[in-house]
């Protein structure tokens, strides 16, 4: 993996590792916290693992679907996925003094064609779209304890 070719964002959540890994592992999580304003739905509800294939619906201009595939996970501490482009999207999770350190990242070096993801400007228009995730992620995670 190259630095050069990832931008991440973090968050300090006063949430176990469990309770976030929880949203993140399931698809519907992900409509939940999505900040980009891209995921509208989950095909086919699923609760994620090592290996798992799994579709979105997103909106970017105009709707479509995206298929992607876990290709890092460690239970409670980091997941990532990546569709047939090949970048990855990564949510690693460290407990820091009574909460979690939360760290989205946007990995452009396992990418087919790296080069044209910087020149189209998504690594510096993700950023903001991340934390804003990190914000809902942290709302979901409260809003999940408070109907309990």
């Amino acid at each position: 993996m190259s630095d050069e070719q990832m931008v991440s964002v973090s968050r300090d959540i006063d949430a176990t590792p469990a309770e976030i890994f929880d949203i993140l592992s399931h698809t519907e999580g992900h409509v939940a916290i999505d900040g980009s304003g891209t995921v509208r739905d989950d095909i086919e509800p699923k609760r994620l693992e090592l290996g798992t294939k799994f579709g979105m619906k997103m909106k970017l201009g105009v709707p479509y679907r995206i298929s992607s595939k876990v290709v890092e996970f460690e239970q409670d501490e980091r997941i990532a996925w990546c569709h047939l482009g090949k970048h990855r999207w990564r949510y690693e999770l460290e407990p820091i003094d009574g909460k979690t350190r939360v760290t989205e990242t946007f990995d452009w070096s396992t990418a087919v064609v790296p080069k044209a993801i910087e020149l189209m400007g998504y690594p510096d228009r993700h950023p903001e779209s991340m934390a804003r995730t990190l914000e809902r992620l942290e709302a979901e995670v409260i809003a999940r304890r408070d109907s309990e």
